[in-house]
């Protein structure tokens, strides 16, 4: 936002430093009484890692939500339907389940962590979204690596606990961390839902389920700790890289170089929808 110019105070010394202090300190003092509560929706196991991975995405939203006058709660509830003022769903619930849900939550966001069916994708409902690979996705993440390493048994995950890159690391310790576990696929794709909704939020300043949901399907540049800007297809899916790994360590990333554009991240799973 822009600020007016003021007249420079007639102190004798004030080091920048010291001046980024008090403006942090008058900002976070301001937007604890103004702060606008956002609240998020949590339809699954709360013992889960989908849970665990949701709440600490909420954790880093709230530390950086002090300074930007925003709250962020995170609700269990049983569904499907939430109430009004839920700015978004996470689900980390069978795929059964999610048609549901989404059914009775029109026009909100319903971001699915823990199913990876590739008819979900295919079904392009408007506001389910996945931040969980498909299937799809992995098979052609493996399939990429095989033409490059035909005598490799490596498998396709979203994420890994030792993955370093990227922040990764960085990330890694804080949910182990906070949750006492090591970060898994659902625990990434927990936290991927609710910090994407976090930057969006941020950045636009609205907290309605209608203009959230069109924010999330339209240009946003996620970034989720794997070095790529990701953004959802009309499938709902995130685009995403994943990482091989093999006996228990990290041997690639997909796209795989040399055999696809390693910027194209459509090349794993569906890429649009088929109707």
């Amino acid at each position: 936002m822009p600020t007016t110019a003021r007249a420079r105070p007639h102190h004798r010394f004030r080091s920048p430093v010291g001046a980024l202090l008090l403006t942090l300190i008058g900002l976070a003092s301001s937007s604890v009484a103004t702060a606008l509560e956002v609240r998020i929706a949590f339809i699954g196991d709360q013992d889960g890692d989908g849970w665990r991975g949701a709440a600490q995405g909420i954790a880093e939203a709230n530390a950086q939500g002090r300074f930007l006058g925003l709250h962020y709660t995170l609700e269990p509830s049983a569904g499907p339907a939430v109430d009004a003022d839920v700015s978004a769903i996470v689900t980390a619930v069978a795929a059964e389940r999610l048609a549901p849900i989404a059914a009775a939550n029109p026009g909100r966001a319903v971001i699915n962590v823990a199913a990876a069916d590739d008819e979900l994708r295919a079904d392009c409902v408007p506001n389910l979204l996945h931040t969980l690979p498909s299937y799809a996705m992995r098979d052609d993440a493996e399939t990429q690596w095989r033409r490059k390493h035909p005598e490799s048994e490596a498998v396709a995950q979203a994420w890994h606990a030792d993955f370093e890159k990227y922040a990764a690391a960085q990330l890694n310790k804080r949910y182990q961390a906070g949750a006492g576990r090591p970060m898994s696929d659902e625990a990434w794709a927990g936290w991927a839902a609710t910090k994407a909704v976090a930057d969006v939020i941020a950045r636009d300043q609205r907290v309605e389920p209608a203009a959230l949901l069109d924010s999330l399907h339209g240009d946003i540049a996620f970034d989720g700790q794997k070095g790529a800007e990701m953004s959802f297809r009309d499938t709902g899916q995130l685009r995403q890289p994943l990482l091989l790994v093999e006996g228990g360590r990290i041997v690639g990333e997909a796209p795989v170089r040399g055999v696809v554009d390693t910027e194209n991240l459509d090349s794993l799973g569906l890429p649009s929808c088929l109707k």
